[in-house]
């Protein structure tokens, strides 16, 4: 009797141990689950990094190649995904706290803004200090701060991204001989400040600094965002999010012999809205444009045009009207003559026989 209660306890103790373990196996699987698609969305992310990285091509591989300026205006819904969260909530900072940060910690080299013209060398490289200075951003100088090294503490408070409402941005439309394709991508990205004077009405826009987007790159290619009200959940980034062109930006300019902007091509505001038009519809168009159409699309060109045409309703047929008619019918009555010309008649009859 003895031994048979021994065994039922024995048998309940290994239940309970045999449970647990169970429990924790199928705890740490779920925990090893999560982990796992966290770790393979960001490995998805990296491989279309590196996918892209591998495909940049040189400008000996060009066919073709336009230089766009646009303007993005961060009030544009397109463009939401560049100035929200406004805040760094959860990990997540907007496009322009991420340059500050890289900025102040001399990770990032930036080129100074000028007038008409971007030179991106040495020469030309933007000073921190000065450019911190110039728009009144608050800063300390970090412990490991040289000339060599200038490494500066920004509070997030004292970041002015509520601020930098638009962006300047140089676009690169080139034609790939080896592929036979058109691409798109972003050469360069200025922010652009918009901050109201002390007795002005309307903001003042105050472009900042140049950045090479391919030395931004690496920084957003980790940087998860979402970008559109419809999808909470943030799978892109901000390299899919410039490779896509899914941003909306206005053309400013275009590279040209006399280095001169829209407005200053076109001072009226429809002729440079018609030329804006005129460059995208070029631009979009030049790919269909530069193959030979095959014997399939001009027969469905054909097909399309002969729909189109018995789609319209004739007009009606007049009804000729012969010579011998026309002829035959009445003269129109003559109009009377007013009372005033008979008289003058009558004055002139008398003097004749005066």
């Amino acid at each position: 009797m003895k031994i048979k209660i021994y065994r039922l306890a024995l048998a309940g103790v290994l239940a309970l141990v045999s449970a647990t373990m169970f429990a924790q196996q199928s705890t740490s699987s779920a925990v090893t689950r999560r982990s796992s698609v966290t770790a393979n969305k960001k490995t998805a992310v990296s491989d279309r990094a590196r996918q892209r990285m591998a495909t940049e091509t040189s400008d000996a591989d060009l066919a073709w190649m336009k230089v766009i300026y646009r303007s993005l205006d961060l009030n544009e819904p397109e463009n939401a995904a560049l100035y929200f969260p406004e805040q760094s909530v959860e990990g997540q900072e907007n496009l322009f706290r991420i340059m500050m940060r890289l900025l102040a910690a001399d990770e990032l080299p930036a080129y100074e803004y000028l007038d008409g013209r971007e030179v991106f060398t040495d020469e030309y490289r933007l000073k921190v200090k000065d450019m911190l200075d110039r728009f009144h951003i608050y800063y300390t100088q970090s412990k490991g701060f040289s000339e060599k090294h200038p490494v500066f503490n920004i509070d997030e408070s004292d970041v002015p991204s509520t601020e930098v409402l638009g962006y300047y941005i140089i676009e690169r439309w080139e034609f790939d001989r080896t592929e036979g394709r058109m691409r798109t991508k972003v050469e360069a990205l200025c922010p652009v400040l918009h901050r109201t004077e002390e007795f002005g009405h309307e903001a003042v826009k105050y472009p900042m600094f140049w950045v090479r987007y391919n030395d931004l790159r690496p920084h957003l290619t980790s940087q998860l965002i979402f970008t559109d009200d419809d999808n909470n959940l943030p799978q892109s980034t901000y390299d899919d999010y410039f490779n896509l062109n899914l941003y909306n930006g206005e053309i400013y300019k275009t590279r040209n012999l006399r280095n001169k902007s829209m407005a200053q091509l076109y001072p009226d505001p429809e002729d440079r809205k018609h030329a804006q038009d005129s460059i995208e519809k070029r631009l979009n168009s030049f790919e269909n444009d530069i193959w030979v159409p095959s014997l399939e699309d001009l027969e469905k060109k054909k097909t399309v045009a002969s729909a189109a045409n018995d789609s319209i309703t004739p007009e009606p047929k007049r009804r000729k009207v012969s010579a011998g008619r026309v002829s035959s019918r009445r003269p129109s009555k003559q109009v009377k003559q007013s009372t005033s010309s008979r008289s003058a008649t009558r004055s002139v009859r008398n003097r004749k026989k005066r």
